[in-house]
């Protein structure tokens, strides 16, 4: 719950004892009964003999996914209503599946409810349930780069799950790398793009120093033996704070740490959730494939409206730099949002925190033209 909301119920309690007569008079209504969940589902669609942009090849690749919602149909059959969401690199589907981020926008009322939309979660490749490096191919894992996992995604919509019109394509962090790409390289394979705490340009700068810091911090650990490790190394560990520290905000950490016990304390929270959440060949894979990411020079190929949600103090994609500034003119309906720095904003992290920025993406919603076509609409 917000301090905005406990403030205004605890002012509600205070008038409620204060005025007792005015509560005899007013019985409290009767709680409204919860709305059933929407149809939720996963399951798994594999891509067979995949050659990735190295030339490297796998007999099968694996893509897990969450469906969530009723697909709508039109007169053809055609699915009309389905929606692409993509979570970061740092994590799986669950980071967009998770209530702070899902409730806001596809809850009840959301402005992409899942009673009227079709949302598609993948875990990309290298992540959750789809293949990736710690399945046992290790540091022998072919070496992929975003425009493999945008092709293998798209891969998933269309050949796995029969859809060749998305109503929106969007995702946040490395999730909204890959919406960028996507409209430069499905430009007719959707009505609207919505791409989250995102650039559209090369990694580069301080994004990039950082995940070669990462990705040298593992390869330099003696435990990592060059991928073929049977325990896990645990040095490169040491660094993972300083990443974390690139994804807060500063006012907050601020707020927040303010003893050196306090400051301790979290290094080891940081480096031990790390240490129990993912595999180190997993996570050097990961963070190395944005190597071929740059949409910038083919931003004019993008078709549908986008809308680009950036945050103020988020110190990974800084809004200072003015790359956006200088790219969303190449978009040709292409608009960029961004929240200011708040008591509550959170830096990068607020891209979880839908509920910040749910209501510009309603307003973008609400331009929109009805999806054409429903059978019995």
């Amino acid at each position: 719950m917000s301090s905005r909301t406990t403030f205004i119920a605890t002012i509600f309690t205070f008038l409620a004892l204060a005025c007792p007569m005015a509560q005899a008079q007013q019985a409290a209504p009767a709680a409204a009964p919860a709305a059933p969940a929407a149809p939720r589902q996963e399951g798994d669609y594999i891509v067979k003999d995949y050659k990735f942009r190295t030339n490297q090849t796998m007999a099968e690749v694996k893509l897990h996914y969450t469906l969530v919602g009723t697909p709508i149909r039109n007169a053809a059959g055609k699915i009309i209503n389905g929606v692409l969401v993509m979570h970061g690199s740092s994590n799986d589907a669950n980071q967009v599946l998770a209530a702070s981020f899902f409730d806001p926008l596809f809850g009840p009322g959301g402005p992409l409810d899942s009673k009227s939309y079709y949302l598609i979660f993948p875990d990309a490749v290298g992540a959750g349930k789809s293949s990736k490096p710690s399945d046992g191919l290790h540091a022998k894992f072919p070496n992929y780069g975003y425009e493999d996992l945008v092709d293998l995604e798209h891969r998933l919509i269309t050949d796995g799950l029969g859809i060749d019109h998305l109503r929106a394509v969007m995702g946040i962090s490395m999730g909204g790398m890959h919406t960028w790409l996507w409209g430069v390289r499905y430009p007719d394979m959707m009505d609207a793009l919505i791409p989250i705490s995102s650039l559209p340009s090369k990694v580069e700068g301080r994004n990039l120093f950082w995940r070669r810091l990462l990705v040298n911090a593992i390869k330099s650990d003696p435990e990592w033996k060059d991928g073929d490790y049977t325990s896990p190394p645990r040095g490169y560990l040491a660094f993972i704070p300083v990443f974390d520290m690139m994804i807060q905000s500063p006012v907050r950490m601020n707020e927040r740490l303010d003893s050196i016990e306090k400051a301790d304390a979290e290094v080891q929270t940081v480096m031990g959730g790390h240490a129990k959440a993912d595999d180190a060949n997993n996570i050097l894979f990961r963070f190395s494939a944005s190597y071929d990411y740059n949409p910038m020079p083919e931003l004019g190929k993008i078709k549908a409206p986008l809308l680009n949600v950036l945050f103020a103090d988020d110190e990974l994609n800084v809004v200072d730099l003015g790359i956006t500034a200088g790219a969303i003119p190449n978009v040709a309906k292409g608009q960029r949002f961004i929240l200011p720095a708040s008591p509550i904003s959170q830096g990068h992290r607020t891209q979880v925190q839908a509920a910040q920025f749910k209501d510009v993406i309603a307003k973008f919603v609400a331009t929109w033209p009805p999806m054409a076509g429903a059978a019995g609409r």
